[in-house]
């Protein structure tokens, strides 16, 4: 296990738009390592790391995939993610255990909206990254529009450290502007770059270009700045080792270029992933909760600490079970060993552990500090727990995903599919925390919860297919909220009960008052002078969340409501934890009704690139759906991205009406804005459906 030194190992991400390119890359990157001998091909569903049947029928990524591969003496533990909104998850969760990502750009489209949505989550884990910009053969491809879009658009401090030889289809190589050669990629497979001096009609462009990169490079060093002011020539080892500091500290991002379809350019990406991407031993030692006392500890990157690992995907695997990837942080997992669950106070034993390559595997015997692979054999972990020692059991900070914003109903065709059905989707919500199940309690039915249209389609699909359960669907329907407009005060309720032997007595007095969007549901307790007992506090907060399940209106779940628990009154004997739950429940709904209760919706962020021709039919489908214009940007080749937020519930089918009214030439993103208060009217609709 331990071939390769700790900082020899890189665990990075591909993480872009969709259709940027991220699952060619990743081929390629397989390709050139020596883990595959030939080129996979996404249009012939060929590829490694899309390897489930709906992946290749739709030519998109869904879940990320783990794949571990070998470059100049380094071990490269890769993950390929979706692009598609609707799978935010998998990136979400992928970034939390990723040390450095690469994020690949279509160079004719520069930066796109789910660009913009995974560098922010990126930002947010403090991912340093490097940028490749995709497709230079396609017609309209321009390496420094897509580098002034990374500039404009992210924010982010983009290096341009290429020049491309020959433009669209004529693109054949590219000089590196800090080690002064070219590289041109002859053979088709783009296995030996022939590497020269720059040529004689790019030699002029190059100097000066390579005189701004170094001063750029320069700036970011105290030391290289003194040298580059006194006139000192800095040497490559030095530009290199400034530009690595200022990636890690991410002050820097530097941008390549090349054709992953057409094989140029990605080795010098692998190049680059070595010389600029951290090793574990480079990230700060990750934080972690003691939980005996609560107290917050450092765990490095080194095998003789305690054991801490994360537990990032479950994965079901049709003949080996439940497969659990996790990242070590700290410490060993050895194969047939025992450790500990912390998050959910479990023991758990290590069945078998395996190095993923996408939906291959090799057996190991031990996983180390900064490493990524998977446990077979886990019952109780999900996604988001940690695993540590039980001599020292610690708590690393969870993975928090958005929720769900709608849903659909879903019900057996046969008495036999029935607990079939219940299982799967039991194994589903598993491996997917936005995916979620519930029963209806008002009609009895199985309702499923996912990110977006095509988030549940996969889904459904995936249940007829893998698992093999017949069923019927039902139409999607948005997951409305309900929310409180005023405060209301001192809503006292007495659940009093009276038979035979022990009657059941509970009193409490309540207070409601609405929160800002996105808070839920906080629950204070102002009992003082002991009024109630504390041991009856858990009930009464058990009661008021099972309260916020149906609201007053329609049943939805309630949000953004602060509850404070003020007084009340118990009895000796026929006080119980029963009684104080239902004069919560009661108390929470007499509450809420007189609290102005309303329906609230989710709208959704949405960009629409479309053709310039086109602008006013589609500024008039956005108002017809009650939406509202943010603003419009000019984008390559004529076109118009136009910024809107429209409500979820208007934009059912709108990608059939978008293309008949472009001829399939306009596109569109959208993801979960904010919840937003319904009109009287729709209000009105709401209930009459229900």
């Amino acid at each position: 296990m331990t071939d390769f030194p700790l900082e020899r190992y890189r665990n990075i991400g591909i993480i872009a738009h969709i259709d940027a390119g991220k699952t060619t890359t990743t081929e390629r990157i397989l390709f050139y390592t020596g883990k595959t001998y030939r080129l996979g091909n996404v249009d012939d569903g060929t590829t490694v790391t899309d390897w489930m049947d709906q992946e290749r029928e739709r030519g998109i990524t869904i879940v990320s995939a783990a794949v571990t591969a070998e470059w100049k003496d380094h071990r490269i533990n890769l993950i390929d993610t979706p692009g598609h909104i609707d799978f935010t998850a998998e990136v979400q969760r992928s970034l939390r255990v990723l040390d450095g990502g690469v994020v690949v750009f279509d160079s004719v489209q520069g930066v796109e909206p789910q660009s913009e949505t995974v560098w922010r989550q990126a930002d947010r884990y403090q991912v340093p990254r490097i940028c490749f910009a995709n497709k230079m053969d396609r017609v309209g491809a321009s390496y420094n529009r897509t580098i002034r879009s990374i500039h404009d658009r992210l924010g982010a401090n983009a290096l341009a450290m290429q020049i491309p030889i020959g433009r669209e289809s004529a693109f054949s190589g590219v000089i590196n502007l800090l080690e002064e050669n070219a590289v041109f990629f002859d053979d088709e497979a783009g296995l030996e770059p022939r590497v020269t001096d720059i040529p004689a009609e790019y030699q002029q462009e190059a100097a000066e270009k390579r005189a701004v990169l170094v001063e750029r490079i320069a700036e970011l060093d105290d030391d290289l700045t003194v040298k580059f002011l006194e006139g000192d020539t800095l040497t490559l080892p030095e530009l290199k080792e400034a530009l690595r500091k200022a990636v890690l500290a991410n002050l820097a991002t530097p941008v390549f270029c090349g054709s992953s379809l057409k094989n140029k350019g990605v080795q010098i990406v692998l190049d680059a992933v070595v010389d600029y991407l951290p090793s574990p031993l480079d990230i700060p030692p990750v934080k972690a909760t003691l939980l005996r006392d609560g107290s917050e500890v450092l765990r490095e990157a080194r095998d003789d600490e305690p054991l801490s690992a994360l537990v990032f995907k479950i994965v079901t695997d049709p003949y080996m079970g439940r497969l659990a990837y996790i990242r070590v942080y700290s410490g060993k997992v050895k194969q047939g060993g025992t450790v500990q669950n912390s998050s959910k106070d479990k023991k758990e034993r290590v069945g078998r552990l395996l190095r993923m390559y996408a939906d291959r595997r090799e057996d190991i015997t031990e996983l180390g500090a900064g490493d990524i692979g998977a446990i077979l054999g886990l019952k109780f972990s999900f996604t988001g727990d940690t695993l540590s020692d039980s001599s020292a059991p610690v708590v690393l900070e969870s993975i928090h995903f958005p929720d769900p914003v709608i849903s659909i109903a879903i019900e057996p065709k046969t008495k036999a599919d029935q607990d079939r059905m219940a299982e799967s989707l039991n194994k589903l919500s598993e491996e997917d925390p936005t995916f979620k199940v519930r029963q209806d309690e008002v009609t009895g039915q199985t309702v499923i919860s996912g990110m977006g249209e095509l988030h549940l389609d996969v889904l459904v699909s995936r249940l007829l297919r893998e698992f093999k359960v017949q069923a019927n669907v039902g139409k999607p329907r948005v997951a409305y909220r309900e929310a409180i407009t005023r405060p209301v005060e001192d809503v006292r309720y007495k659940y009093t009960k009276q038979s035979g032997g022990h009657g059941q007595y509970g009193d409490v007095v309540i207070n409601l008052e609405p929160l800002s969007n996105g808070e839920g549901i906080q629950f204070v307790n102002k009992i003082t002078g002991g009024s109630i007992p504390k041991e009856y506090i858990p009930a009464i907060e058990k009661g008021v969340y099972e309260a916020a399940e149906s609201g007053p209106l329609a049943g939805f779940t309630m949000t953004d409501i602060k509850v404070t628990l003020v007084d009340g009154s118990y009895h000796e004997v026929d006080s119980s934890e029963m009684a104080f739950r239902m004069a919560a429940i009661f108390a929470m709904r007499e509450a809420a009704e007189k609290a102005g209760p309303v329906i609230m919706e989710p709208i959704m962020k949405v960009e629409i690139t479309v053709p310039e021709e086109y602008t006013g039919d589609i500024i008039g489908q956005v108002n017809a759906r009650a939406g509202n214009i943010l603003g419009m940007d000019e984008r390559f080749g004529n076109a118009k991205a136009i910024d809107a937020e429209i409500p979820l519930s208007e934009m059912f089918g709108y990608a059939t009406e978008l293309r008949s009214a472009t001829q399939g030439r306009g596109v569109f993103t959208m993801e979960f804005k904010h919840y937003a208060q319904v009109s009287e009217s729709m209000k009105r609709k709401i209930l009459g459906e229900k």
